[in-house]
């Protein structure tokens, strides 16, 4: 078997046995979503795919439901926030996120449903961040030596956890994050898959 086809049997594989284990919080979640802030219970955005295709990223809502306006048009200082830190931000320095919210992104329960991005095909159980596009654009013209790195980030398909989420290094600027992806991508295997898979639990573990 290529590369290729055993990635798409470990993510079928993890993504079924993460879907049955969590199966409760597919319950209990939207419930608490729409008694804290009502509905939609599931979020997407565009996020950049494999050979650079978009593809709808999915996620449970854990901020207000006009957060992207808020963002771009209403709140100029958070998106200048947003900007100076590389399109990251500390969940306590952004007032769009809900009270819920913040317990979901404390414990990584809003990513869940990109459980669904991977039996779609579209993201990797394992893999590299899923940058969206004016943010790759912005961050490689702010550091134009991360442009070679692209090309690599964008070989593989995104994943869920990666190699820079389990590095201890979360808080990092685009430039290391860009070259630890590409890295990944360069040396892609399934050992280092499972690697970072079992590095994953401590990894969300040491955000608590």
């Amino acid at each position: 078997m290529t590369y290729e086809s055993k990635k798409r049997v470990l993510d079928l594989t993890v993504a079924s046995f993460l879907l049955i284990l969590f199966s409760p919080f597919w319950i209990i979640v939207p419930i608490l979503i729409i008694i804290d802030s009502g509905r939609p219970i599931f979020f997407s955005h565009r996020r950049v795919g494999k050979g650079g295709k978009e593809f709808d990223l999915f996620k449970f809502r854990s901020m207000v439901q006009n957060a992207d306006e808020i963002l771009h048009r209403k709140n100029h200082e958070l998106l200048d926030k947003f900007k100076s830190n590389d399109w990251k931000i500390a969940a306590k320095d952004d007032p769009r996120i809900t009270r819920l919210g913040r317990f979901l992104r404390a414990f990584t329960i809003d990513e869940f449903p990109q459980l669904l991005n991977v039996f779609r095909g579209e993201m990797s159980i394992v893999g590299p961040r899923a940058y969206v596009k004016k943010e790759l654009k912005e961050q490689t013209e702010k550091y134009p030596e991360t442009k070679k790195y692209v090309k690599d980030i964008l070989s593989v398909k995104p994943g869920i956890t990666g190699p820079w989420q389990t590095s201890g290094r979360n808080e990092i600027p685009f430039k290391q994050r860009a070259s630890i992806d590409s890295n990944y991508a360069k040396n892609r295997s399934i050992r280092q898959d499972l690697a970072i898979l079992l590095k994953t639990p401590k990894a969300m573990l040491s955000k608590w």
